[in-house]
């Protein structure tokens, strides 16, 4: 999208383009499922009796069901006394949130402010970015990787009303050099794990930043937790100290295992304009004593053993699965793989055949992933078994093949 094209949406052309997908999806009854949680990765249907291996989570390390996050949650209600309050942050908080904020900032090594969730967080620090209080006075021209997430592109067009905004290619360094050359400011925005596989190239980045002062705004939704010291992420890692010209966006609700966003920043300004002028922070309410309670507990869990634990299981269960099941992701300690089918209602085909053989993945169409790269995606997590892999690999194998077999 060009500087001078400042709309940034065209969603009637979208639901056009996908309706037919999605009427597919649901009538094969592999979307918008209700289901019970079990132990370890099952879900049980209720709306049709079976119990199924779940790969759509994206609970990487298995917390989403950990005891002692549930208890933390329903402990937290109790002794706050209210689920929620209803006032703008700017108000009034709850006391036990200020605790979360501190703890998760000496975790992560930064000034962290939560949300409700990851979107919440975008769509207050996107417009304070694009309006160069954070880059020194000098509005940035945003440039928006191509895959960014839906719930960064969503707001193309609220910051292109305050400043020029570009897409380029994913992952493509060389535009994004050329633009940090022909303009004083640029703010780049990606995700540092993409949602359907791979992730951003955050050491080149790096250069990019200390070449020309480039800001990098990274939402690590599906890096949080997996590696690092006490979880701090793939982006966070990679990108040591913040500084100025760093933030880093992450998610309380995946491979953390609780429930929200979160921004990390690296100066007190920083801050302080987030707690003033942020959207959701200003003008709406903050998380739910139970989301609280839960994000408290993981964090006391991310200061033990256990932690690497889990994250050494999700590695071997991806080497497992990278050795039976081949993938553009293959070697990738990310968690997430996709099997390219094509066809989209191929895809929600061998989606559905999966579901009434136990299993439970996503059908990825457009527009999550472009027209005719249609597939399955699987989420991975420490708690899946050895055998459920096996199994799965197994059955996806099967119905490959009976997609590829010539009708004579």
């Amino acid at each position: 999208m060009s500087a001078q094209h400042r709309s940034g949406r065209n969603t009637a052309a979208m639901i056009d383009a996908a309706s037919r997908s999605f009427e597919a999806a649901h009538y094969q009854g592999i979307m918008a499922l209700y289901a019970a949680p079990m132990t370890g990765r099952y879900v049980h249907l209720p709306a049709t009796g079976k119990t199924v291996v779940d790969f759509v989570r994206c609970s990487y390390l298995g917390l989403d069901n950990h005891p002692s996050i549930t208890e933390g949650a329903a402990r937290t209600v109790q002794d706050s006394g209210a689920l929620h309050w209803s006032c703008a942050r700017t108000r009034l908080n709850f006391s036990v949130l200020g605790d979360l904020e501190a703890e998760l900032s000496s975790l992560f090594d930064a000034k962290v402010v939560t949300f409700t969730t990851v979107l919440a967080a975008n769509m207050s620090a996107l417009p304070l970015l694009a309006s160069g209080h954070m880059t020194s006075g000098r509005k940035p021209v945003m440039v928006f990787d191509r895959l960014a997430h839906a719930t960064l592109a969503h707001h193309k067009a609220v910051v292109a009303e305050e400043t020029p905004v570009e897409t380029i290619v994913h992952n493509d360094l060389d535009a994004l050099e050329a633009l940090c050359k022909s303009h004083q400011q640029v703010a780049y925005i990606c995700d540092g794990v993409y949602s359907m596989g791979g992730h951003a190239p955050l050491e080149a980045l790096r250069s990019l930043q200390d070449k020309y002062g480039l800001f990098l705004y990274v939402d690590d939704a599906h890096g949080i937790s997996i590696e690092g010291r006490h979880g701090a992420g793939f982006a966070r890692s990679a990108l040591g100290p913040l500084g100025e010209r760093t933030i880093v966006a992450a998610s309380l609700g995946k491979g953390f295992g609780a429930s929200g966003g979160m921004v990390m920043l690296g100066t007190a300004r920083q801050e302080l304009l987030f707690r003033r002028f942020a959207i959701a922070y200003a003008f709406s309410a903050s998380l739910n004593t139970a989301a609280i309670g839960a994000a408290l507990a993981s964090a006391a869990i991310h200061r033990t053993a256990e932690l690497w634990k889990r994250q050494q299981s999700l590695r071997n269960n991806l080497v497992l699965l990278d050795t039976l099941l081949p993938t553009d992701q293959a070697s990738s300690i990310l968690p997430i793989r996709t099997v390219r089918i094509g066809d989209e209602l191929l895809a929600v085909a061998a989606a559905r055949q999966l579901l009434e053989q136990g299993f439970y993945t996503s059908a990825i169409f457009f527009p999550t992933v472009a027209r005719g790269e249609a597939g399955l995606r699987i989420c991975l997590t420490s708690d899946h078994s050895q055998q459920q892999i096996r199994d799965l690999v197994a059955a996806i194998a099967g119905i490959i093949d009976e997609i590829r077999t010539p009708i004579l």
